[in-house]
Formats: structure tokens, sequence, C-alpha cells
């Protein structure tokens, strides 16, 4: 009896991590939409610190992000136990990365978090030079550009091609899915790398539009996770036979 309610735990146990890391899929995108439309005020208002506000929209978004970058933790720590058994050194690599990449969202927050946290300080005092606020301002806002770029842009497209790799590989999804990945995450990639070097800017038409198989990406396989989960032959057949592994059996 032990031993069949342990295969029974076995067999859930994928499910569920499945079910969850399509929510964290979930939960990681459609927040952080709302986040950039409640940052715009203090994103286009260069003097925000020495005007009336409003916060109450900032404080918000920066809380939508905040949960955004748990939920990307999220997507690497329910997803690394069941690829870790196709190659455990590139599903490290997707929770490092996905790690990072939350670091630097919560980061960027931050520094919005700061320019609220002068406003209502300088309002308070009266009497400052509003043309060295707007500089403040406007370096605060560049600072969070910048974490925007590194984090949903470079390293957002570096642990997407990972991770899309393994599950290309062990064919736990429809393959089209994965597929999706690897274009998505190295446009994304290919897209901050150009919005690096000035070749157009940050917020334009061309990096919205590079984003949106990434964006396909993640919705189809949070969609597909929830609905259907993991594929069973899949996960029975075990462990891909890797390069490394190959080299250690042969000596």
């Amino acid at each position: 009896m032990n031993t069949n309610r342990q295969a029974a735990t076995m067999v859930a146990s994928p499910r569920k991590l499945a079910i969850a890391a399509g929510v964290c899929y979930l939960v990681s995108d459609f927040p952080a939409f709302a986040a950039v439309i409640l940052y715009t005020p203090i994103l286009n208002n260069v003097n925000y610190i020495a005007g009336s506000g409003p916060d109450t929209s900032v404080l918000l978004g920066a809380f939508f992000e905040l949960i955004v970058a748990f939920a990307v933790v999220g997507t690497a720590v329910t997803l690394f136990p069941i690829v870790k058994r196709q190659n455990e050194a590139v599903a490290m690599g997707y929770v490092g990365l996905r790690t990072l990449e939350a670091g630097i969202i919560a980061i960027g927050v931050v520094s919005l978090l700061t320019m609220v946290t002068l406003r209502l300080h300088l309002a308070e005092a009266g009497g400052t030079d509003t043309a060295s606020l707007a500089v403040l301002g406007k370096s605060l806002v560049a600072f969070h550009n910048w974490t925007f770029l590194i984090g949903p842009g470079f390293t957002s497209g570096a642990n997407t091609v990972l991770i899309a790799y393994l599950l290309y590989r062990s064919r736990l999804v429809p393959q089209f899915i994965p597929i999706l990945g690897l274009i998505g995450g190295s446009l994304v990639f290919a897209s901050a790398t150009a919005v690096l070097f000035g070749l157009y800017p940050q917020y334009s038409v061309v990096p919205a539009v590079a984003a949106l198989p990434e964006f396909a990406w993640e919705l189809s396989l949070a969609i597909y996770l929830i609905a259907k989960g993991f594929n069973p032959s899949a996960i029975a057949s075990g462990p891909v036979q890797t390069e490394t592994n190959e080299m250690v059996s042969a000596a």
C-alpha cells in the first residue's frame, strides 16, 4: 500500500508542478503590462519629484512589478525538478538567469520608489531647485529603463532559449511551443542588443514587435501546462542522454 501511495504521489507531482508553472508564467506576464501603464506619470514627467504626484499609481505599479519578479522565480522553481532530468547544468542555468532577471526587476522598482520618497520629502521641505530635481528624476528613470533592458531584455531572452531547448529535447510539451520559445528568446536578445547600441529606441514599435513571439511562447506554454500538463510518456521515458554522459560512459 505504501508503494502505491508513493507511485501515486510521483504521478501527481509533475501535474501539480505543471499547473504551478503555468500559473506563474501567466502572473509574470499580465501584471507587467499593468505596471507599465501605472508608471506613465513617473516615466513621462521630468518634473515628477518637484510636482504633486500622483504616488498611488506608481506604488501600485511597483507592487505589480514585484509580483512579476516573484512569479519569474516561481517558473524556475516549478520547472527545474522536471527539466533537470534532461540536462541538469542547463536547467541550473535557467534557474540562475531567471533569478537574476527577478533581481534586476526588483532593483528597477527601487529606483522608482526612490523618486516617490524624494518627492514626499522635498514637498515637506519646500524651496527646492526644480532644474536639479528634473535632472535627478531623469537619472532615476534612466536607471529603471536600463534595468528593464537588461532584465526582461537580455536576461529574459537568454533564459527563454535555455528552457525552450530543454523542453524541445524532452518533448514534454508539443514541439511548436519550445520552437516559439527558441525564436522568441533569440529575437528579444537580438532586439535588446540593437537597443543597447542605439539602432532604435527602447520604447518603440520594433522592440514591441520583436517581443511578440516570446509573449506567444509564454502564453501558449502557460495554457498548455495548466490544461494538459507535461507529456506523461516523455516523463516516463527518463532523461535524454547528453553528450557529457556519452563521453563519461565511453571513458
